[in-house]
């Protein structure tokens, strides 16, 4: 089965690479696999204190997930895989790639302004034309009916 992964936090434009990826998933009979990446924390001196500040941080990327998760059911009726994985985001989703063949491509949502976040950045680099699956970038500045009209 054809799926789409969608990398998402809790900005607007991840929200649209989500709907983007879900119409494209119901049109062609695919799934969404929906991942949140939970940065690694910098070195704290005391084991207490790091291990509170990663379980919040997993606990963010959980909440998000499932808000995202709920969303794409309600609107698609698609139940999507969900990952959250702590790391550099392009070795993760790399990884998660090479891992899973039926992955057809990679949903990035784009800032409407400013300086592209890391992962557009990074997969649409020097090294893009080695990656083994289409990247779609998704503008920001899009609105739900242009949404709806492209996918």
């Amino acid at each position: 089965m054809r799926t789409y992964l969608v990398v998402i936090d809790d900005s607007p434009e991840a929200e649209i690479a989500l709907r983007f990826a879900a119409r494209r998933a119901v049109k062609t009979g695919g799934n969404v696999e929906i991942l949140a990446l939970v940065p690694q924390p910098e070195f704290v001196q005391w084991g207490g204190v790091m291990a509170a500040i990663e379980e919040e941080a997993h606990e963010r990327a959980e909440a998000l997930l499932q808000r995202a998760a709920g969303t794409l059911l309600t609107e698609s009726g698609l139940k999507p895989a969900i990952t959250v994985q702590e790391g550099d985001g392009a070795k993760v989703v790399r990884e998660m790639i090479a891992a899973n063949p039926a992955i057809a491509a990679l949903v990035l949502g784009a800032a409407p302004s400013g300086a592209p976040g890391p992962l557009v950045s990074h997969f649409t680099g020097a090294d893009a034309g080695t990656f083994s699956v289409p990247v779609m970038i998704i503008p920001g500045s899009l609105d739900i009916a242009a949404i709806d009209r492209l996918s």
